[in-house]
């Protein structure tokens, strides 16, 4: 898979992909969204956070994905990428099968594919700053762009806690690709029919950005 790093071409593959669930900072805000969850009929996780091991496979730098069913979802994400003794950050949408998130998380988030943008930043550069990082995200609804998701990093857990959930769940960070949480929704879910996101790192005045349509099969 092909990013741009700066002014430079990277190929990076995966071997090894995470996603991190309930990974928000205020543990008692997480607390109440997973009792807002259960009332939905979606379980409650095993820890939290929760870290789901999913296909490498399934992340994609296409414009479009195709789903199955009416009720899926995307996530903006920020993304660690681990290559060997190299960390990149980029951006990405944790789309995810509503309906079947009520019979198990896990199965919901493997059933679809999971954009991934194709610039990326080296760690180093933001990693001073990374609670300053802004993520948001816009759901094309009506014939309109409608704003989905705003909120800055902060509002998921610190760097370094991550990566402990992550070493305490064994998993192996060579060659891997970490979606590493999302910040609160606006408005409760939508469904629609294209999905866009942005990181934004107001410090070094740059962005990322990643859109895609939702194709039902």
């Amino acid at each position: 898979m092909k990013f741009k790093l700066d002014y430079e071409e990277v190929d990076l593959s995966f071997e090894n992909a995470y996603c991190i669930g309930y990974s928000g900072r205020n543990i008692e805000k997480t607390k109440e969204h997973i009792a807002e969850l259960k009332e939905l009929g979606v379980p409650e996780p095993n820890s939290v956070p929760e870290i789901y091991h999913l296909d490498p496979l399934l992340f994609r730098q296409n414009n479009s994905i195709s789903i199955i069913g009416d009720k899926s979802s995307g996530e903006a994400e920020i993304v660690i990428i681990f290559d060997n003794d190299n960390r990149y950050v980029t951006l990405g949408s944790d789309h995810t099968d509503r309906e079947l998130e009520t019979v198990s998380i896990h199965k919901s988030k493997q059933l679809c594919a999971k954009p991934i943008a194709s610039t990326i930043w080296d760690f180093d550069d933001v990693q001073e700053h990374w609670d300053e990082l802004e993520l948001r995200s816009f759901v094309f609804v009506d014939g309109d762009w409608e704003l989905y998701q705003e909120d800055k990093v902060n509002s998921i857990l610190p760097y370094k806690e991550l990566i402990t959930s992550l070493n305490q769940d064994d998993a192996n960070l060579k060659n891997a690709v970490v979606y590493c949480g999302t910040v609160p929704l606006v408005s409760g879910f939508k469904y629609p029919n294209a999905f866009k996101a942005e990181l934004v790192d107001p410090s070094n005045n740059k962005y990322i950005r990643l859109e895609y349509e939702v194709k039902k099969l």
